[in-house]
């Protein structure tokens, strides 16, 4: 069980050699169990994120050996629970498929036969392979036996995940165990956070007030309990409706048929509230259960389990950003607080009266609580959990680094989303556009960037009709001067009143890099060149004089020369670069190799400016300091592998402490570049490697350990802050992902 790798110890190169597979021991769908929906969902999106270099592949578990199932055909070998022997045939074939580099049993003593499903040590203590557990449950109080099989389980694996903290301190405490263990929260789909209102008209709940459960329904939920409590919130809101969904349990039905819900239903004839409790009595698909979540103002977790140390209903409830009223079991304990939700003595109908009243009656409360529920979920969502148990495998498993690999598809969904016919908006409420923030110089210019960057890759007709888009814009913004102006409000207007520096400088580069790309039609050129020298004449009048707009201006020349050879134009770039090369004598000193005395926003543009103004005049003094200088900034932004921008909160004083936060995607993508091009220019593999390390801030190697990036959108979030990610995806995030991901086309 000796570790093979780590995270910051991983080969980076592109070769393939040998996929690799993640063996599952678990149940699995069309099997309905708890086990078997969370281990597809979490397979499902390692897959999305790992596939076709690292693959999910498993083994089944079977009831009784009596049920057969239609697998689909990544379910590689199947065990009946309580046979020995297939567990030691099993292990021994696992043994001997080379491709097989881990095994992760998603554990639930009631799926493996024997005593306190012991049957599985058969399996453990003959496999080869390193293994990971993850333990659904944890009991307190074990008797002697329950506790000699957590301990021998503990034995033959190499890490342990649990989804509380509750869950580590039972283990250490009460188990004795000693192997490495890890909390990873139970997964959750990633939903936007939305008021009831859209979900009840579409479920055709309108004017209702909704409270829900949901989960197989199975002695000791306590619904009973709910459902008694009734009469009373009823009497005060007649327009309630407790709705609770779910099928039977099959092990329950089979055995005692649909007798506990018979006895629900009873309970609420005797209290007259037929019209107000009703069952959705099916197996749900996750669409269905995110449906009836987001329709709910309040969710309700009754069950009278006290040691249940794992509940997924709960999860995705917080996961909708819903306020929850729930008994105090384990996970509740560990996930709930006064902020987020209320815990009510088990079994009393009483108390769920009295709280359900409280929150009703106190729709500001609640709608905190649903804010905070929602936030607090964040790092549970499926891309950042695969980001957390991927971390996990790679102690043990000898693979080249899968994120290198397999980046995410490219996608301009979002981009498109936020683009009207006039531009890019500025500013989403999550992912929908806010038009009243009106649209800027500095998105539409990094959006023609990002299209043109994204046409030479893949000559999509799509991104021509959206560089005509930004394009028109740029010509909006100019005034009779060349000046480009930044902001234009909802109405088209633009603010003529304030001329930005940075965001002109932006706009040269964009469009002098769409002037030097490949295959952009002749007629765009001729727009570009005629904006672009107009443009400059604020140069002639020595009106560009701050440095980082010195640095985009640097960039934009450098491109448009690439085409036209203008010595006016190299003199121009000698001349800002020089400006910049005053700033870096006049500033640094010993142990601050920097332009200025503090590190603020697009720090690595600098020195990337630098490093084009020695391409365009072969003047190595410039790429002397475009290196010396970068090298500083990697040693102040890099902790070994993680890249940290320096937050916008205070920023980073000579001699003073650097601030973490907020960390803003835009330095993330600019990073990215200049490390890229430092690559190029150098050789050095340094580069490449910060480069990469750099793009995977996007991807949760982060200081929050959350995935900025989302795939469902193909937005991104707006930065990350102290205790999470702002969940507003506009366009500067959007675009600065695009760049970044574009960017590593190039290597």
């Amino acid at each position: 069980m000796t570790k093979v790798g780590d995270e910051d110890s991983l080969d980076l190169s592109m070769e393939k050699k040998g996929d690799a597979t993640i063996l599952y021991v678990c149940t699995y769908p069309p099997r309905e169990c708890g086990i078997a929906t969370f281990t597809r969902d979490l397979t499902d999106a390692m897959d999305a994120r790992f596939s076709p270099y690292i693959k999910s592949r498993i083994l089944a578990m079977n009831n009784n050996g009596m049920n057969i199932y239609n697998y689909p055909k990544h379910v590689r070998y199947q065990i009946s629970d309580n046979d020995i022997d297939d567990y030691i045939e099993i292990a021994k074939r696992v043994n001997d498929d080379d491709s097989i580099k881990l095994v992760c049993v998603q554990h639930e003593f009631g799926i493996f036969g024997g005593s306190w499903g012991d049957n599985l040590l058969a399996f453990l203590e003959l496999i080869d392979k390193p293994v990971v557990i993850t333990f659904h449950s944890v009991l307190p109080n074990p008797d002697d036996r329950l506790k000699h099989v957590v301990q021998a389980i503990a034995r033959r694996v190499d890490e342990i995940i649990v989804m509380t903290p509750k869950a580590v301190e039972i283990l250490e405490t009460t188990y004795g165990v000693e192997k490495p263990i890890t909390i990873i929260p139970h997964g959750i789909p990633t939903v936007t956070f939305e008021a009831q209102d859209k979900e009840k008209k579409r479920l055709g709940f309108d004017n209702k007030t909704i409270i829900s459960s949901f989960g197989m329904m199975s002695p000791g939920k306590g619904y009973e309990n709910v459902i008694a409590s009734l009469p009373e919130v009823v009497k005060k809101y007649p327009n309630l409706l407790y709705i609770i969904v779910g099928e039977t349990h099959p092990n329950i039905r089979k055995i005692q048929g649909e007798e506990y819900r018979n006895m629900l239903m009873s309970v609420i004839k005797k209290h007259k509230l037929e019209k107000h409790v009703k069952f959705y009595n099916k197996y749900v698909t996750l669409e269905e259960i995110i449906s009836y979540l987001k329709a709910s103002d309040i969710y309700i977790s009754s069950g009278a389990n006290l040691n249940q140390i794992t509940s997924g209903t709960l999860a995705y409830a917080m996961g909708c950003g819903r306020a929850v009223v729930s008994t105090p079991f384990l996970h509740a304990i560990d996930s709930l607080d006064k902020k987020k939700g209320l815990l009510v003595n088990v079994n009393e109908k009483d108390s769920f009266k009295k709280h359900i009243i409280y929150l009703l009656d106190n729709p500001k409360i609640r709608k905190d609580m649903e804010t905070n529920s929602y936030y607090a979920s964040r790092n549970a969502t499926w891309p950042n959990v695969t980001h957390a148990y991927m971390k996990v495998f790679k102690k043990y498993m000898s693979i080249s680094n899968p994120e290198i690999r397999n980046l995410p598809q490219i996608k301009t969904d979002h981009l498109l989303t936020l683009t009207d016919k006039f531009g890019i908006i500025q500013f989403a409420d999550q992912t929908t556009p806010n038009i009243t923030s009106g649209y800027s110089l500095d998105d539409n210019a990094r959006a023609l960037l990002v299209c043109a960057m994204h046409y030479e890759k893949f000559r999509q007709y799509e991104q021509l009709k959206l560089i005509n888009t930004y394009l028109d814009y740029i010509k909006y913004v100019q005034d009779p001067e060349g000046k480009l102006y930044n902001f234009v409000n909802k109405k088209k207007i633009v603010n003529f009143k304030k001329w930005s520096q940075d965001a002109h400088g932006r706009a040269l580069w964009a469009l002098g890099y769409l002037y030097s790309s490949e295959n952009i039609p002749n007629d765009f050129k001729e727009q570009v060149a005629e904006i672009f020298q107009r443009a400059i004449a604020p140069l002639e009048k020595n009106e560009i004089d701050s440095p980082r707009a010195m640095a985009f201006t640097i960039k934009g020349l450098y491109f448009f020369n690439r085409e036209i050879n203008s010595p006016k134009i190299t003199n121009y770039i000698q001349r800002l670069a020089s400006k910049l090369e005053g700033l870096y004598n006049e500033n640094s000193s010993h142990g601050w190799n920097w332009f200025e005395l503090c590190l603020t926003y697009a720090n690595s543009k600098l020195p990337e400016a630098m490093i084009y103004a020695y391409l365009s005049t072969r003047d190595k003094k410039y790429l002397d300091v475009g290196l010396a200088s970068l090298d500083f900034l990697i040693s102040k932004t890099f902790k070994r592998t993680m890249f940290i921008p320096i937050g916008e909160k205070g920023w980073y004083q000579k001699d003073g402490e650097r601030a973490m936060f907020d960390q803003q995607p835009i330095d993330v993508a600019y990073m990215v570049e200049t490390l890229i091009l430092a690559y190029q220019i150098t050789g050095y593999e340094r580069y490449k490697k910060n480069a990469i390390d750099s793009f995977q801030w996007f991807l949760g190697k982060n200081m929050l350990k959350q995935v900025v990036y989302n795939e469902q959108t193909g937005g991104c979030h707006d930065g990350v802050g102290e205790t999470s990610i702002n969940l507003n995806q506009g366009a500067e995030s959007t675009l600065s992902y695009l760049i970044a991901r574009l960017s590593l086309e190039k290597l």
